[in-house]
């Protein structure tokens, strides 16, 4: 995923369908410039993880 699309994903009413290692989650905030996205699993809201967006997938 490109930093503008979880950008988008992260600002819309509407949750797409992004998973992160096959796992469903949130996109919390985007850092642009470190390229990283502040997430968490669908299913355990209280784990929250940075990670690269590059590793973030949109079905």
């Amino acid at each position: 995923m490109d930093v503008l699309r979880a950008q988008k994903i992260s600002e819309s009413p509407v949750m797409g369908n992004v998973t992160y290692d096959g796992t469903p989650i949130y996109i919390q905030h985007v850092d642009n410039q470190n390229e990283t996205a502040r997430i968490y699993a669908l299913e355990d809201p209280d784990n929250e993880l940075t990670v690269s967006i590059d590793s973030l997938e949109e079905k």
